[in-house]
């Protein structure tokens, strides 16, 4: 009777979950790469610092289970994001760079979306993990995972979205023995989008407040901020050409001390920009993009013009092999310079120029070169000698091997500028090149 017992449970569970399986469409996509990377110097500085060369790969997926029409559970997790062969990272709590998941566990899997949508009567819903940071063009988009609420409503030529987002959360837990109330990172945001022919346009209007330095009076904690930003935004397709644009600004208090005898309030005041331009002539392209990111007057100490943090070009754009590139910003780290000045992070206190083209001789292969030149909006100390990031010119040539695969093979040369000598002329900068190649798979 056991041996039938058994057997019973064992078709009553496959019934139950071949069930399910008709019952849920399951729908996977996403992209695996392996590149790689040889820089010839770690450092700006003359006679200093190794080169390094290595390679490195991540496996990304989405899974995205379709319950009912209408209504689905969406996932995607990134497996074994890591250097070939390379120490694996000492485990930590804090979030690695555009992820939900520690450094380690990108090393292995890790979850970055997990969210329930649903298509109602009135408007779509999101709730859970994912994407935030991300709207109108990819200038100023750094795509975090992050626990939110979101609320959409789509017709034939606008949109319109109310979202609450939880940017850090540090209440009382079994795993946070907290003290104090009140030290969280919350975001509420309202959006506006509209289509029409050949182009869109938009506005995202913003709230935050981090009070994570709320407790405790010392000269580094004690305060919250809270911040108002509008991001206005246009794409347009004119003939050949596309020209988009997008504008940020925040504006309120960086640093709102409960008690501020000794007036160290700090006010906040940036604005970031960009203006892109690419005209698409059959084989041949062209192209152009002028960017800022306002930086801090050393000068100004009761005000913010420059907030590393808020106003940035973002992770999501590299517009060059070396300068603010994320694939060197997250495999190297920083390329120091003197007195704390380096090529690290996504552009910030710069104006940056750039004119590029390519060439498509066969539908398979792209060809693009670009020059591109760096400037600081603001020096940031009185002692600072020069504003000049330096010029770089990128090569890069990209072949389609087939609809899914694709090869690319890059070359970056900057001819370091003489920002990096920081407080003196004394100190010496040398000039960097990079080679990248990246086979990119899709699926």
């Amino acid at each position: 009777m056991k041996r039938y017992g058994i057997l019973f449970c064992l078709l009553t569970f496959g019934l139950i979950f071949s069930t399910a399986a008709q019952a849920v469409d399951l729908k996977v996509g996403g992209e695996y790469f392996a590149g790689g990377m040889y820089l010839d110097k770690t450092t700006l500085k003359k006679d200093d610092g190794p080169s390094t060369a290595f390679y490195f790969q991540r496996l990304r997926v989405n899974a995205d289970l379709t319950v009912v029409p209408g209504l689905s559970l969406n996932t995607r997790f990134d497996i074994m994001e890591r250097a070939w062969g390379a120490a694996r990272s000492v485990p930590a709590t804090a979030l690695d760079t555009m992820s939900a998941g520690t450094r380690a566990e990108n090393e292995n899997i890790a979850f970055d979306w997990l969210y329930v949508m649903y298509d109602s009567p009135v408007g779509r819903w999101r709730v859970g993990y994912m994407t935030d940071g991300a709207w109108g063009t990819v200038f100023m988009d750094t795509s975090m995972p992050r626990g939110k609420i979101a609320w959409s409503y789509h017709a034939p030529n606008w949109m319109y979205t109310i979202q609450v987002v939880k940017m850090a959360e540090n209440s009382r837990t079994a795993v946070n023995p907290a003290t104090a109330s009140d030290l969280d990172g919350d975001k509420y945001c309202t959006a506006f989008r509209y289509n029409w022919k050949n182009a869109e346009a938009g506005i995202l209007l913003g709230l935050g407040r981090d009070a994570i330095k709320r407790p405790g009076m010392a000269p580094d904690n004690g305060y919250s901020a809270l911040y108002n930003n509008f991001m206005p935004y246009f794409k347009a397709q004119i003939g050949p050409v596309k020209v988009q644009s997008e504008v940020v600004y925040f504006m309120g208090k960086l640093r709102d001390y409960e008690e501020d005898a000794l007036g160290r309030d700090i006010q906040l005041s940036t604005l970031t920009g960009w203006l892109d331009a690419q005209a698409d002539l059959g084989r041949f392209y062209m192209g152009g993009t002028v960017a800022y990111a306002s930086g801090d007057d050393p000068g100004t100490t009761e005000k913010a013009e420059g907030d590393v943090i808020r106003n940035n070009g973002g992770r999501d754009w590299s517009p060059c092999l070396i300068m603010w590139n994320q694939d060197l910003n997250y495999w190297v780290g920083a390329v120091t310079g003197h007195n704390a000045a380096a090529q690290s992070g996504p552009m910030y206190n710069a104006w940056f120029f750039q004119v590029r083209g390519g060439v498509k001789p066969v539908d398979k292969l792209d060809i693009m070169a670009s020059v591109s030149y760096a400037n600081a909006d603001k020096k940031p100390t009185a002692q600072w000698l020069y504003n000049d990031y330096g010029y770089e010119l990128d090569l890069t040539a990209t072949y389609k091997i087939t609809n899914n695969l694709s090869y690319m093979l890059g070359a970056g040369y900057l001819f370091t500028g003489r920002y990096y000598r920081g407080e003196s002329d004394s100190n010496s900068v040398s000039n960097d090149f990079l080679v990248l190649n990246k086979l990119t798979l899709t699926f």
